[in-house]
């Protein structure tokens, strides 16, 4: 049970709470009946503020349609005076350009295209709209005057700048292959960059606006022009530098020389001088022969312009590629995209059938060369052959796009250069095997025979025309797998030709041999020939190509040459058999000698001496250029007849035999020894 206290204190506060409970209803009634009387004065407000906007809106819309419609005829009346004032300026066209287009474009391109671009519009409204309208006939006659200028102006742009390549750049442009700075540094600028823009710009409106592809033609014959006349100048360079110092110079590239320009050598192919400078070599160890002649014509004695000739036309080659690769890049620049390759194809034309044809010119004078045995000539094609295989790959990439006809120019050259390479190499071969036994082409001295040194120095070309020779050959193979022959391939064929030349030489030179009536001579003869071989085939690695295919050529040729050393040695029999002890009488010491056994001594006395007098007078003209052989076999003589004799002399110099021993003990042992010593000495 709650105390009365309590319940007495919690009833005051609820009756509290109560009492403003009814104080807060009481406002919210106060407020609620403010709220509607707002709101009533604020419909009324509303409904006055529609009134009278509808009452404006009917005022206004009259007026703005009323505006609007006038302005729209404004707009009509602004677009009509500007319609005629575009068609009036149509025909005040012709009048306010004919200045500018009878000036013509020179000096001010951009104007005057301008001015053609507003008669181009004129041409096209009066063809639209007034196709009987005189000033359709006065603008287009405007116009083809103005085109007739712009092509003008592009052949008078073209034939101004447009400038022959010197050689001197062209030289520097092939030797910046191999020199990666100067290939940076040298560049060719064809055409100024102002006018070739001004040559693009009017290319470009000829194309789009003047339906006209005849300008086409005046670039390519233009520029046709300067790419042959920059090749013919390349190569009367060389005939100029040629004819005064002897070796053509590419100064170093003009942004570079400054105040003291430098000189660089033109690579040359140099084969056959390389070659000619080894047998000088030769000729300088005592190997060379002097005399004696075949029916082949000297190779030393080749004409140097055959060098110029060669290495002017290698150049103009490789100028031919660089210059065409830079034409085609100024090409892409100038003519429309789709007619570049068929311009390009035209552009090259006479240079690239000029090249061909000296070329062919090339091949016919070396089979006019084969016929009449002059190999050196041929000798021409070999390194030219190599520069344009070489080439070819580069050849093609300029020649992409170009008709079948023009690409197949430079492999018709080829196959023909192997052609006749490889007749001239079979030729060379037959005339080496029956090249005539003339007496009188004989050298009297047994030395080396003029066959031998240019089958020798023929041979030498072929080492730094390895591959090319050996392609030549294998061209000619009818065998399947000579369509795809390898290098391997083509170098044993090469070695199989070598060593059938040297065969060849070989049995020309036995039979040469036989003319000689001394039999000594001949080995002497064989002997300088086989040696000067071996030696050659030694000193110019010749020996590792024949060793290909024949492993026991170098022994072959020492048995050869020793053979020869034992023919010659027997010259001496005849010597030293009147001395031989075999032959001597047998006789007792102290015991008087016989007449018949003094007669038999001084037989051996007078036929021993008469014998070396007489070699010694013969084979002192007979020469050995080499040296060492010369020594050797002087030595291994003077040994032989220095014992026979010495042995000889001990047992009958004392022997009273004659009373005038002095008659027939002539010489003393080292006497024979220095007449011995004296032999193959013509000097002596």
């Amino acid at each position: 049970m709650i105390p009365p206290q309590e319940a007495s204190a919690r009833r005051r506060e609820i009756e509290d709470k109560l009492k403003q409970e009814e104080e807060t209803l009481s406002f919210i009634r106060d407020s609620l009946e403010k709220s509607d009387q707002l709101t009533k004065n604020m419909v009324s407000i509303l409904s006055s503020f529609e009134s009278r906007l509808m009452k404006l809106e009917n005022s206004i819309i009259p007026v703005h349609k009323q505006t609007e419609n006038l302005q729209r005829l404004q707009e009509n009346v602004e677009k009509t005076l500007s319609c005629l004032d575009h068609v009036i300026s149509y025909y005040h066209v012709a009048s306010d350009t004919e200045k500018i287009i009878r000036e013509g474009p020179t000096g001010r391109l951009e104007e005057y295209l301008g001015s053609m671009a507003k008669i181009q519009k004129a041409v096209e409204y009066f063809q639209d709209n007034s196709p009987d309208s005189p000033e359709l006939n006065k603008v287009k006659l405007l116009f083809e005057r103005g085109k007739e200028a712009l092509e003008s102006e592009f052949r008078s742009l073209m034939t101004r700048h447009s400038k022959v390549v010197s050689p001197v750049l062209i030289l520097d442009l092939i030797s910046g292959d191999d020199d990666l700075e100067a290939q940076e540094d040298v560049a060719l600028e064809h055409l100024p960059e102002s006018v070739l823009q001004d040559v693009i710009r009017i290319s470009r409106w000829l194309v789009e606006y003047g339906r006209n592809q005849d300008f086409m033609n005046v670039y390519y014959q233009i520029r046709s022009s300067q790419l042959d006349r920059s090749i013919k100048g390349l190569k009367e360079h060389f005939h100029k530098s040629s004819s005064s110092s002897g070796v053509p110079y590419s100064p170093a590239i003009p942004n570079k020389r400054k105040d003291t320009p430098t000189k660089k050598p033109v690579k040359r192919p140099g084969t056959i001088r390389k070659a000619q400078n080894l047998l000088k070599q030769y000729s300088q160890h005592g190997l060379d022969g002097k005399k004696g002649g075949s029916n082949l014509i000297p190779l030393e004695g080749r004409d140097d312009m055959l060098d110029v000739e060669t290495d002017a036309y290698i150049h103009c080659v490789s100028a031919f590629v660089k210059l065409a690769q830079s034409e085609y890049q100024l090409l892409a620049d100038i003519i429309p995209e789709h007619h570049q390759k068929k311009t390009f194809d035209s552009l090259i034309q006479d240079a690239l059938d000029g090249l061909m044809l000296e070329g062919e010119n090339i091949v016919s004078a070396a089979r006019k060369a084969i016929v009449r045995h002059d190999f050196s000539t041929v000798l021409t094609v070999f390194p030219i052959l190599r520069h344009l295989k070489q080439t070819k790959p580069e050849f093609d990439q300029v020649l992409q796009g170009t008709a079948a006809s023009t690409k197949n120019k430079l492999p018709g050259l080829i196959t023909s250069m192997e052609t006749i390479g490889a007749k001239a190499l079979e030729d060379f071969a037959d005339n080496i095997k029956n090249d005539p036994d003339k007496e009188y082409n004989m050298p009297k001295d047994g030395t080396v025979h003029e066959l031998t040194s240019n089958a020798i120095l023929f041979l030498q070309q072929l080492l730094d025309s390895q591959e090319t020779a050996g392609a030549m050959l294998a061209s000619q193979e009818t065998s399947s797998s000579a369509t795809s022959y390898s290098s391997e391939f083509s170098k044993r064929l090469l070695s199989t030709y070598i060593c059938k030349v040297l065969g060849n030489l070989q049995l020309n030179l036995l039979s040469k041999s036989k003319v000689y009536e001394d039999p000594a001579l001949s080995a002497i003869f064989l002997h300088n020939n086989y040696n000067y071989i071996l030696k050659s085939l030694e000193k110019s690695e010749l020996i590792q190509l024949v060793a290909v295919t024949q492993k026991t050529a170098e022994r072959s040729y020492r048995e050869h040459i020793e053979q020869q050393i034992q023919t010659y040695q027997r010259s001496w029999l005849k010597v030293t058999d009147y001395i031989a002890e075999k032959t001597l009488p047998v006789f007792q010491p102290g015991v008087k000698l016989r007449d018949k056994e003094r007669q038999i001594i001084k037989e051996r006395f007078k036929g021993f001496n008469d014998g070396l007098e007489e070699l010694c007078k013969i084979q002192k003209a007979w020469a050995i250029p080499d040296t060492e052989q010369r020594d050797r076999i002087r030595q291994a003589q003077k040994t032989i007849v220095k014992e026979t004799y010495g042995a000889f002399l001990q047992k009958f110099g004392s022997v009273p035999f004659t009373k005038n021993p002095e008659k027939y003990i002539k010489y003393g042992v080292e006497q024979v020894g220095d007449m011995i010593d004296r032999l193959f000495d013509t000097s002596a």
